[in-house]
């Protein structure tokens, strides 16, 4: 896929960051758009963006990702609705920070399946549209903490780790049976967008803290800048991209130290994560 010149482009979670900017990029390189979220408004306001950037015809729906039953019944009528599915961004994604000894099976549950269980849900119930179309891709968000570990990241972390492993796995098979589907695994770094802020923290963390640090020294590149590496990535047809000189360098570092990279990690993780209650 050289062009998104007339291809139906699917992104969740677009109502704000990554999503958002990546269904603008999209609709100014001529697509057409299925967007999901939960949040109404952030949506709303993501669809007139796209307008203006020259989307020719956008259809928004209120979809849970962690339900399986509405990304199915939302996929058929994308598919009905355009006639073809061509690009399926799995963005939707939330954080969840703090030890693992003081988190609650719910709150992990919660991230397990918005990050995790969306991606699946979204892979699998688009992938028989993408097939048919001739010309398919998948975008699946993992993450800089999906190459390397961090500490007060457990739960983040793993299914970060989940997405890498399950969609490389898929475009093995894809390639095996020699589908017109590709495959794109997206790392970003610190990126700008209320991932942070909207997170859930265990008892012990201090949630305006965390998102501070984070929005000050950590989110480093704005959304649209994300979105044009991954796009730019995804027309290449790149298996892996990672976004950020950040994400690049701890990639590296990691690469280089192979497991003793934990050992630096957690020497150093005092000196920069947020101070907990």
């Amino acid at each position: 896929m050289k062009s998104l010149e007339s291809k139906v482009v699917v992104v969740t979670g677009a109502s704000s960051g990554i999503g958002r900017a990546l269904a603008v990029n999209a609709a100014g390189k001529g697509a057409l758009l299925a967007l999901s979220d939960l949040d109404e408004a952030g949506l709303s306001e993501t669809v007139d963006l796209a307008k203006n950037a020259g989307a020719r015809e956008v259809r928004s729906d209120l979809v849970d990702v962690a339900d399986r039953a509405a990304m199915g019944a939302w996929a058929a009528s994308v598919a009905d609705q355009f006639g073809r599915v061509n690009v399926v961004i799995n963005n939707a994604g939330v954080a969840l920070a703090g030890n693992f000894e003081e988190m609650e099976y719910d709150d992990f549950e919660w991230i397990v399946g918005i990050n995790f269980w969306g991606v699946v849900h979204g892979t699998k119930e688009f992938l028989p549209h993408l097939i048919a179309s001739g010309e398919g891709h998948i975008v699946n968000l993992s993450s800089l903490f999906g190459l390397l570990s961090i500490p007060g990241q457990s739960a983040y972390n793993a299914t970060k780790y989940a997405v890498r492993g399950f969609s490389e796995a898929v475009r093995e098979e894809l390639l095996i049976a020699r589908h017109p589907v590709g495959v794109t695994v997206i790392h970003p770094g610190g990126i700008k967008t209320a991932i942070a802020r909207n997170a859930r923290v265990t008892a012990s963390e201090d949630q305006a803290e965390t998102a501070r640090v984070f929005d000050k020294s950590l989110a480093r590149m704005t959304p649209e800048k994300a979105a044009s590496i991954i796009i730019d990535g995804v027309l290449a047809g790149k298996p892996r991209v990672l976004v950020g000189i950040d994400a690049h360098l701890l990639h590296s570092f990691a690469k280089f130290t192979g497991a003793r990279y934990q050992d630096v990690v957690a020497k150093v993780a005092g000196r920069v994560m947020p101070k907990r209650k």
